[in-house]
Formats: C-alpha cells, structure tokens, sequence
C-alpha cells in the first residue's frame, strides 16, 4: 500500500469530518490501527480543525465608532455583523469528537490487550510456582521416606578441633549406595572453597572422595544426595579449594564421625 498517495487523497480529512459511509469510516479506522503514519495524519487533520475552530468567532463590529470616523458626507451602508456559519463549525466540532472518540477506543483498546497480557503472564508465573512448589514437595517426601527407612544408618558428624561448633550428619543407605548428608551446621564457604566430603577406612586410614558440594551456599535445605559404594567406615568433611583435594587438608577438618558398625 502506497501510504502517501492514501494521506494525500484527501480520504483523510473526509474521514475527520464525519462524511464518510460507516464502511469508509471502518476501512479508515483499521488503517490508523496499523499505520503509525495514518494515525499521524489524521492527528495533525484534527489540530488544524481545532485550531480553525477556535479562530473563527462572532465578533460584534463597533459600528457607531467605526461611523464617527468615516467624512460625514460620505453615505455609509448600515452594517451589520456577519453571523458565523455555526452549522458548518458544529459539523467539524462533532468530527473532531467522534475521532477523538474512536482514537479513545483505540488507546484503551490497546491498554486493554495489555492488560490481559500481564494477567496472563501472571496466571503463567503462578501455575509454574505452583508446580515447582509441587515437585519440592514431592522431593521432600521422597527424602523424608528415604532416611526414615528401616535399614538406613545413621551417622552424626561432629565438630573438630577449631570448629566444634560445626556438625553434620549422614544418612546412608547401604541398599541402593546412596548418602544424604544434612550439613545444615555448617558454615557458608568462604568464596574460592568447597565443602568436600570423604569416605574413610580406618585400618589403615585412608580417605576417598565423595565428591564437592559446589552449590552448598545456594541450597536452601542444605540436605545433599551423594552416591557411596564404599564399605565406609566412617565420613568427614573438610573445607577445600575450589574444584576439590585429591587427599583431605586435615588442618581444615571440620567434621569426623564414626559408622557405629564399625570395628
């Protein structure tokens, strides 16, 4: 579609005063919708009909000063003030209200959609609220159910030297080599360290790693699945470097304790 030639047939000013068919007006009406230059034009249209409106008033004509200056031997015509054609004002007057009127139906239109819009973000936003809600309940029973199992074993985990303050406690289910480690007493790492935890054999010592808790600052139950196939004897926790140890920094133990089958 050729937008200057439509601005400049002149459809435009038909349409702010109100001559067109309601078919024309519709046609119109759509365009403004979709143009941005249309809904332009028929704007600047309307301010030129305001503008003219309000130039154009009945001004009385001081007639006897306007004699007293005139050479009294000139014959003078009795004029008398030329009374405005308010017909054709108030015709443009009421095209300017009724294209205001649809360029009102048209702003709240669009608030309308925008409106619904956010509604509808919303009603999104919660159902997937409501569906992580239902899936950390889930994980919730499926954890509770797990360490309240029969044959689970036990293990708290006590604080050592510095940090006797620090606790822990591992849960482990030799059926299926699974821990879970509750580490809610211990600290955030300090940024650059992990929390790295470690299965330990006693006769003679030696340690193997479990693996690092890399988000351990970021988790809000502080509750962590770890796979254990070992025949552990007991579990530790120390603080690490970012990445893990390959053997444990025993300065930065925390946390020991013993697997109370142990021999």
């Amino acid at each position: 579609m050729d937008i200057k030639a439509y601005i400049e047939s002149g459809i435009l000013e038909l349409y702010v005063a109100g001559t067109l068919s309601e078919k024309e007006n519709q046609e119109v009406y759509e365009l403004i919708q979709q143009h941005p230059e249309i809904l332009q034009e028929v704007l600047e249209i309307e301010a030129a009909v305001v503008k003219l409106t309000a130039a154009v008033s009945p001004h009385a004509i001081d007639f006897e000063s306007f004699k007293e200056k005139l050479n009294t031997d000139t014959k003078v015509v009795d004029l008398k003030p030329r009374k405005p054609n308010w017909i054709s004002y108030t015709g443009w007057a009421a095209s300017v209200l009724l294209a205001g009127g649809l360029l009102w139906t048209l702003n709240n239109k669009n608030k309308v959609e925008e409106e619904l819009q956010t509604v509808s973000t919303e009603k999104q936003y919660l159902e997937i609220q409501i569906e992580e809600a239902r899936g950390d309940l889930a994980a919730t029973k499926n954890l509770l159910d797990a360490i309240r199992n029969k044959d689970i074993i036990a293990v708290p985990l006590g604080g050592q030297g510095d940090y006797a303050a620090t606790y822990a406690k591992v849960y482990w289910n030799k059926a299926d080599d699974t821990i879970y480690l509750d580490g809610e007493g211990l600290p955030n790492a300090p940024e650059g360290k992990v929390w790295q935890v470690w299965s330990l054999t006693l006769n003679p010592l030696t340690p193997t790693s479990l693996g690092t808790i890399d988000d351990f600052n970021t988790d809000d139950n502080k509750i962590f699945t770890i796979a254990n196939a070992n025949e552990s004897q007991a579990f530790g926790i120390t603080l690490e470097p970012a990445g893990g140890s390959e053997s444990p920094t025993m300065e930065q133990l925390y946390t020991l304790g013993v697997v109370a089958s142990a021999p």
